[in-house]
């Protein structure tokens, strides 16, 4: 099966590593994540801001560059859920429509792909450390990601998951939001880094870069002392 590899724009730019730990680990499965270089950019920005004409070419050209794979894996839920909103954007172009929805159908987060498609929950790591768990709003709210990466995290040796405290409550990220309403969207990263704090771990995890980017910059500052990894990376950390 051609199963390539949906990088996303922070993950590419910001979080490179995130990508790394992603082949790395499913190559252990005998996956070998082909890398189509002429992705880019799901259109969420353009999508959310009400710029659909802009939102459908760079959709076109996801949709183009992953045309011939089995599946499609990326490492955040934000953009495999903008995924989800391409038949909207085609709804009025019958060719484009069924284009999009067997790009929905192949796309999956990470995790769901480890656990629903792979059926692995113990990757055999080990992390001893104390960890509390940030479910973004897209991948749980809206792809349906809830029990995959608790799965992951049970089957982890020596680690300790500490519930997040209102950890359902939106990081206030959300993109543009960020920019339109940063007063808000701070006040909600702040409350949101209260409760981490509160869990006394020593390590945030989570799904999707653009909410862990947030409450890493408030814990930085803060000054707080609170490691924020993706969850592949923490896997990939405890099986080197």
């Amino acid at each position: 099966m051609k199963v390539s590899l949906f990088i996303t724009c922070l993950s590419d730019a910001i979080y490179p590593r995130v990508g790394e730990a992603m082949v790395r680990l499913l190559a252990r499965y005998g996956v070998q994540l082909e890398f189509p270089t002429v992705q880019t950019c799901c259109g969420q920005p353009a999508f959310n801001s009400g710029y659909w004409d802009d939102a459908r070419k760079t959709a076109t050209t996801l949709i183009e560059a992953f045309e011939d794979s089995d599946f499609v894996i990326a490492p955040s839920g934000s953009c495999i859920g903008m995924i989800h909103h391409y038949p909207k954007l085609f709804e009025k172009d019958p060719v484009m429509l069924e284009r999009a929805n067997r790009l929905q159908a192949k796309s999956y987060e990470f995790t769901q792909f480890l656990v629903k498609v792979l059926g692995v929950t113990d990757v055999g790591a080990s992390f001893p450390h104390k960890v509390t768990y940030h479910p973004s709003c897209h991948g749980s709210r809206l792809l349906g990601v809830k029990e995959e990466p608790i799965a992951l995290m049970k089957q982890v040796r020596g680690l300790e998951l500490v519930p997040l405290p209102f950890a359902e409550d939106c990081c206030g990220f959300g993109g543009t939001f960020a920019v339109k309403m940063a007063d808000i969207s701070g006040a909600m990263v702040t409350e949101k880094v209260d409760h981490v704090l509160e869990t006394e771990a020593e390590v945030l995890v989570g799904l999707d870069m653009a909410c862990m980017m947030n409450i890493a910059g408030n814990l930085r500052y803060r000054d707080k002392p609170v490691r924020v990894m993706h969850l592949a990376e923490l896997l990939y950390e405890g099986v080197k």
